[in-house]
């Protein structure tokens, strides 16, 4: 069984409270994009893992993916896998690779041994895995509320539009993103805002985050600056960073194609 799990991005993310838990609540919409990771799921002898493409730090018992295996293996016994991870999504960037990674895997052990586990018992999976995991498990546009794991149906068409992303390498830590961030209660709901038409979300759909993290590397904000002014309708920063994306009506042209260390794409929805 080869499968794809794709990146995200974030359309507005308001940071609403600080809980009691250390957590924070957020109000965001995420979208899967056309960005892929590539997974391999196979019965074997023995449980195997292995991960080619971009390299990912720490130790295998702590990937997300094998954490996945691990967390469905004890509650319905499942036999070994063999398991390849090829990492094409960058890390630590705000596109949510690694768990939708760990989500794919959830839902192609459920496919590939016939578990018949429901969809809202895979999201209760995924949600202890990682914040984001339980979006990827319909993958398609929905509002995320708490912190990431509450969802709800989000009714976006953005068939046609193109999408430019720019990661320029920099990794933005939690502790980092929060910082600065002031949180509100009042703020307007991203679903209000996404259900207006593309060219009035500029000005009324923001990212928390980039206040502090635009402070700290002055470099994403100037690319925002250069997506509106080739035409981008709008611009943000995706989650806590520090990949930056600009949505268009008609394609546009690579920018930065000149910086080795950058990762620029342009996909269309």
């Amino acid at each position: 069984m080869i499968l794809f799990p794709p990146a995200k991005i974030n359309l507005g993310l308001n940071v609403l409270r600080k809980r009691e838990d250390g957590y924070h609540d957020l109000d965001t919409c995420m979208v899967p994009i056309p960005l892929y990771d590539v997974l391999e799921l196979l019965p074997s002898a023995q449980f195997e893992y292995h991960q080619s493409g971009l390299t990912i730090p720490g130790a295998t018992d702590d990937n997300l993916c094998v954490k996945a295996y691990k967390l469905l293996k004890d509650d319905y016994n499942l036999p070994p896998v063999y398991m390849h991870l090829r990492k094409e999504i960058p890390m630590g960037a705000g596109l949510g690779g690694g768990s939708s990674d760990a989500a794919y895997v959830l839902t192609g052990l459920n496919t590939l041994f016939q578990l018949n586990i429901p969809t809202a018992k895979l999201e209760e999976y995924a949600a202890r895995l990682g914040s984001d995991c339980a979006f990827f498990v319909k993958n398609e546009a929905q509002i995320a509320h708490g912190r990431g794991e509450i969802l709800s149906p989000c009714l976006l068409d953005l068939s046609g539009m193109y999408l430019k992303i720019i990661n320029p390498g920099i990794h933005v830590g939690t502790k980092e993103a929060y910082d600065g961030v002031v949180p509100n209660l009042d703020a307007t709901s991203v679903k209000s805002i996404v259900s207006q038409e593309i060219e009035q979300w500029k000005g009324q759909l923001k990212n928390d985050f980039e206040t502090s993290v635009f402070r700290n590397h002055s470099v994403l904000h100037e690319i925002k600056d250069e997506l509106y002014a080739e035409g981008a309708v709008y611009a943000a920063m995706s989650g806590s960073g520090s990949t930056m994306f600009g949505m268009y009506s008609a394609k546009p042209k690579l920018t930065f194609q000149d910086e080795k260390s950058w990762m620029e794409r342009v996909l269309r929805f």
